[in-house]
């Protein structure tokens, strides 16, 4: 029997990366209920070590480091331990929560893709965007959804084109990082050394249809959950706002983000829009 300690100092480090990493991912956590929140900490634990193995490990033999990190999360699951404290927190969710291990594969998947694949056809792109995106919007609607599978699949589509639209916004944010950096194009036919009005509008109004979609999948989910994701999505569109304003030639060599005034401004919004019943 595992000490309970263990499990509590593994989740504490789960949260630990998490807050780390991201203020916007933690803050929308924070405004969850605090029963969703050890597991979705655990989720994001997991995707921001894999992450890391392929976009800052470089002089590391990154694809065994990969390859043993894939091992170590299936043994870690099926046998419901783990001495890597964030991959022993991430068990648990997945045990728990009966988190599909189609959607942990297909995330893995898209890391594999980035250590090799430098640009995309239409299908590898729709693959990695699932993969790295909209399986692990899947876990975490496991988690919003539990015990109610018929919410889930009702809320499974809605749930991707989230995930979708939030990948594909970062796609835009990074290119700096991504293409003069890595060398790496998420979009299929895209050249960004001659960037075009045209090509453009046509990525920004697939992510507008995105957004869209995935609004009232939000709509429908409880209200433990439903103010958490949507101060998210509300913190991306607003991304997607200024970057929509930006020239092609410009967003190529910034980085956008959102001030931490902003952040505070969203968030009393969003409490008051749902204290209101107006999400």
């Amino acid at each position: 029997m595992k000490p309970a300690l263990y499990d509590t100092i593994s989740l504490r480090c789960s949260r630990v990366v998490t807050t780390g990493y991201s203020t916007s991912f933690s803050l929308g956590i924070r405004t969850l209920s605090v029963r969703h929140r050890p597991a979705i900490y655990a989720i994001y634990g997991f995707v921001r070590l894999a992450d890391e193995i392929v976009d800052t490990f470089f002089g590391h033999r990154q694809r065994e480091m990969l390859d043993r990190f894939r091992q170590d999360t299936s043994e870690a699951i099926s046998e419901g331990v783990s001495s890597n404290p964030v991959l022993h927190s991430f068990q648990w969710a997945v045990n728990t929560y009966n988190i599909d291990m189609e959607f942990i594969e297909a995330f893995l998947y898209s890391m594999e893709m980035d250590l090799g694949q430098k640009n995309h056809d239409r299908n590898s792109y729709n693959q990695y965007i699932y993969g790295s995106a909209e399986a692990v919007g899947l876990m975490c609607l496991r988690v919003f959804c539990h015990g109610d599978p018929q919410t889930f699949d009702r809320l499974r589509e809605p749930a991707r084109r989230l995930g979708s639209a939030f990948q594909k916004v970062n796609f835009l944010r990074d290119i700096r990082s991504d293409f003069v950096d890595r060398e790496r194009v998420y979009f299929p036919g895209v050249d960004f050394n001659k960037f075009t009005v045209a090509e453009k509008m046509q990525i920004e109004e697939d992510i507008a249809a995105d957004f869209s979609a995935a609004l009232e999948g939000i709509r429908g989910l409880g209200r433990g959950s439903r103010r958490g994701v949507y101060l998210a999505y509300s913190y991306y569109l607003a991304l997607f706002a200024k970057i929509r304003k930006t020239p092609p030639e410009a967003v190529i060599g910034r980085r956008f983000r959102i001030s931490n005034a902003r952040k505070l401004w969203l968030l009393i919004k969003v409490i008051i829009k749902d204290l209101t019943g107006l999400i």
